[in-house]
């Protein structure tokens, strides 16, 4: 099957598929995102660090970075702010291109020698990869709630934010919407600086070399 008829698949199952069913692929969405994209890559970076392995560390630092943008997605969602549909999509093509992109840092783990730790992580670049792939396809189709003037209501739209929603309850219960909203529009500005220095400097300069020169 080929991607343009996956994602007219997946465009057909989001229309037809009833209520309950799409929260519920939603939030397994987002058990993942919070098992692959968080709680793994802690326990690699811890691992990563206690072990000294540089190639190891410099890509979990690598991957922190370009999946900040995912964090700054869940804080534009809490007051609905639209550009969050975006950043969510983005995000997980670049933390896909984010684990493989520099061939320095492929090379010295290719080399490392056979553990438990290079095991685990080949292992979680290529579940997180196959699950960025995937879950942006999958999304795809809600893009639309970018420009939808009923975000808060209409029920494909709606459904990205109760989990971000049900966070802020958890960690952030006294603040405001609003200013939840302005951390995550601050934190995408800056990031799409950062990102627009890479390409137009860093990219150019050094290639797929993570190693400042």
């Amino acid at each position: 099957m080929g991607i343009s008829h996956l994602f007219l698949w997946v465009i057909y199952l989001v229309f037809i598929m009833e209520d309950t069913l799409l929260t519920a692929l939603v939030w397994t969405n987002y058990k993942l995102f919070l098992l692959l994209c968080l709680l793994f890559p802690v326990g690699l970076s811890i691992w990563g660090l206690f072990s000294k392995i540089a190639s190891i560390q410099r890509l979990m630092l690598i991957y922190w970075r370009v999946a900040s943008l995912l964090a700054i997605a869940i804080y534009l969602f809490i007051p609905v702010w639209q550009i969050g549909y975006i950043a969510w999509f983005v995000g997980h093509f670049l933390i896909v291109i984010g684990l493989w992109f520099w061939v320095d840092v492929n090379d010295e783990i290719n080399d490392l020698p056979k553990s438990p730790l290079k095991l685990v992580l080949t292992s979680w670049r290529w579940a997180t990869s196959i699950y960025g792939i995937v879950s942006a396809i999958a999304f795809a189709p809600f893009l639309g709630c970018t420009f939808s003037e009923n975000a808060a209501i209409d029920t494909s739209c709606r459904v990205w934010l109760q989990a971000p929603w049900h966070y802020k309850s958890w960690f952030h219960p006294n603040a405001t919407t609003g200013l939840l909203g302005f951390l995550g529009m601050s934190g995408l500005i800056i990031y799409g600086i950062y990102f627009l220095y890479f390409l137009a400097f860093r990219l150019v300069k050094q290639g797929r070399i993570a190693i400042e020169q």
